[in-house]
């Protein structure tokens, strides 16, 4: 049994990283979010693109309806847990066929009865369709608001234009002022914005009805959801056999990342990677208020480790973004599941399994965190072969996985969870000291503990 080895050796920086290189694959994390089919953000870009160059936009706006479509579901995380309690629904499942109903209240009211509270008590499920029936106007609303604003806060993290965050802030405002959350009406509502929720309409119907489904819903919403103009201009896309041939071509993705708005997009530097890295991980922590901060108190855990070990500056940033983007395949995971108080069933606990695999998929495919993925996958993993999802054993854990290990078993401990409150600081390393060697690296719970040391020496 290796018990002590080396770290990973991070990868060279690539040259002439583009930033659409690093954020189309990240886009696919939001698809988990939303529990829409895989690449929905990517068909939203190609969808909304096509009808910004038929409506004739300069290349500036054309990049920044790029950038709007490809992350328009930036916030969508922020409600999901309050979408549970309220519903007493997935939140994934809700989300997904909530975008499928047509926008009269008949078929609104209809969803929520058929929606809400299926797994619950009869008395529970009914105060609940009643709170809805009685408050729906301000729930909704309050839902939308955190989302869109959530979006827009991380797009400007993320470094966009004002016009971007704009365009995600106000995704779900209608032509008629129909639309949430301030109720904008017509010309003031920024075009990224209007094209981003049309693409989604035609993605999200195209997906589950075909092209026929996807033109009578957008064309049934001119006037009230759309501008009657945008909704001609897309009719006479969808005259276009090739579109709708593109959209289920499996090499859209491959032909939306040349677009003209991709080749143009910011080189991303190293302070640009820790700063999409630190975005990302706020749409993760965002899931859940029993996890927020998790991400960045698993990497302030981890930073603190990997220097009492000696590792360089160059190595712990590298680290550092590991640990931040440790739970990306949390965003698959449904609320319902995640803040659940009591014992995980079987369907249940084969959903959280499943999170290091769907994280560490999305990093493979970005040529700069590529070799953080094996961190994802293998964080729930230990020593003795008894983790998940793959039963890996010492030898094939790495350092770096072994302190980011400790790093969330620490932090899971020592904060408060739907099932118990958070245990002290000296308990957690009991905990901790009891599987060293077998679960857990001797060397990091020493050096956790070192730095904790540290830390409360400085604090006095």
């Amino acid at each position: 049994m290796l018990l002590h080895p080396a770290p990973m050796i991070p990868a060279s920086p690539v040259p002439a990283l583009r930033l659409a290189d690093v954020l189309g694959p990240l886009s696919h994390a939001l698809d988990l979010t939303e529990g829409q089919a895989p690449g929905h953000c990517v068909r939203c870009t190609y969808i909304g693109t096509r009808i910004g160059d038929a409506l004739g936009l300069s290349a500036p706006d054309m990049d920044d309806l790029f950038y709007t479509l490809l992350l328009k579901d930036l916030g969508c995380s922020s409600n999901a847990a309050r979408i549970c309690e309220l519903y007493l629904a997935d939140d994934l499942t809700f989300k997904r066929d909530f975008k499928t109903i047509d926008t009269s209240l008949t078929a609104a009211l209809r969803f929520v009865f058929a929606q809400t509270g299926l797994d619950s008590g009869l008395s529970e499920r009914f105060r609940a369709i009643v709170n809805i029936l009685q408050n729906g106007g301000d729930i909704a609303r309050n839902l939308i608001e955190t989302r869109c604003h959530r979006g827009a806060d991380i797009a400007a993290r993320l470094r966009f234009s004002a016009t971007v965050q704009d365009g995600i802030r106000n995704l779900d405002e209608h032509w008629n002022g129909g639309g949430r959350p301030l109720g904008l009406m017509g010309a003031a509502i920024p075009l990224n914005a209007q094209i981003a929720l049309l693409a989604q309409i035609i993605d999200i119907f195209h997906t589950a009805g075909g092209r026929d489904a996807a033109r009578v819903e957008a064309t049934r919403r001119a006037g009230t959801w759309f501008d009657p103009a945008l909704i001609a201009t897309f009719t006479k896309l969808a005259r276009d056999p090739g579109f709708w041939a593109d959209l289920t071509n499996p090499q859209l993705e491959a032909a939306v990342f040349t677009l003209p708005a991709a080749q143009r997009s910011t080189p991303v530097d190293e302070s640009y990677l820790d700063d999409i890295a630190q975005a990302f991980s706020d749409v993760v922590d965002a899931k859940s208020s029993f996890t927020a901060d998790h991400s960045s108190r698993v990497t302030l855990y981890a930073d603190m480790i990997a220097e009492q070990m000696g590792h360089s500056a160059a190595h712990r940033r590298w680290l550092r973004r590991g640990a931040l983007l440790h739970d990306l395949g949390k965003l698959g995971v449904s609320n319902q599941v995640l803040d659940k108080p009591g014992k995980l069933n079987a369907a249940e606990w084969a959903c959280i399994r499943e999170h290091p695999g769907a994280g560490s998929a999305i990093l493979t495919r970005i040529s700069a965190f590529a070799d953080i993925a094996p961190i994802a996958r293998d964080h729930h993993e230990r020593l003795d072969g008894t983790g998940y999802p793959n039963g890996r054993c010492a030898d094939d854990l790495g350092q770096d996985i072994r302190i980011v290990t400790v790093s969330d078993v620490f932090d899971a401990l020592s904060a408060t969870r739907p099932y118990r409150d958070a245990m002290p600081i000296t308990d957690v390393l009991a905990i901790l000291d009891k599987d060293r060697g077998t679960a857990f690296d001797p060397d990091c719970i020493d050096a956790l503990r070192a730095g904790l040391d540290d830390l409360a020496k400085a604090a006095h």
